[in-house]
């Protein structure tokens, strides 16, 4: 995340851009805070690193709300923790825009190594697979924390970006069962 308020005040502006689901243009940003291109890309880097940066922070309080509506412990708490996350982000109307708009940056950024955005989230299931372990109510072998929590982010990719991989209609219900079926809750 950015420190630097100069570089806070064009994440900001670029973030309400998003939201609003328009694509985000650093010219157009830069003339909007009335500093040259090259001040921009210096406070906040690429499009692609603004783009990731501004998904992550969306992701964030999407995955927080996840966690406190879905079941207390084991793997039911992690079906229903990634379920809330799946249906959440095939509903967000500028999720979706962004998903259409620029699909193969989408994809891009959000399920390979050339953002840090699944890496970030991949992180995240680990911690919430790793923390039912720790509490005795989940056991994932015969994989790691984090084999399994890169086998979930990859089913939840699959279902959230089905449109764009297979031509499918996102579908949240179909995810679950596709949770529910692997950790066996």
């Amino acid at each position: 995340m950015y420190t630097n308020e100069s570089a806070l005040r064009a994440f900001r502006e670029a973030r309400h851009t998003f939201i609003a689901g328009s694509r985000i243009d650093m010219g157009a940003l830069a003339t909007e805070l009335g500093v040259d291109r090259t001040s921009l890309f210096r406070w906040v880097g690429n499009r692609d690193r603004l783009l990731s940066e501004i998904l992550w922070s969306l992701a964030v309080p999407t995955l927080d709300a996840a966690r406190q509506a879905a079941s207390p412990a084991g793997a039911r708490r992690i079906v229903d923790v990634l379920d809330r996350f799946t249906a959440d982000l095939i509903r967000a109307p500028y999720f979706r825009a962004f998903l259409t708009r620029e699909p193969a940056r989408a994809l891009r950024l959000l399920t390979t190594s050339d953002s840090d955005v699944q890496s970030r989230l991949v992180a995240e299931v680990t911690d919430l697979v790793a923390a039912e372990q720790a509490s005795g109510a989940f056991d994932p072998a015969p994989l790691s924390a984090e084999e399994l929590a890169r086998l979930l982010v990859r089913i939840s990719e699959s279902f959230t970006y089905a449109d764009l991989i297979s031509g499918e209609r996102p579908d949240p219900a179909r995810a679950r069962a596709a949770y529910e079926y692997v950790l066996r809750p």
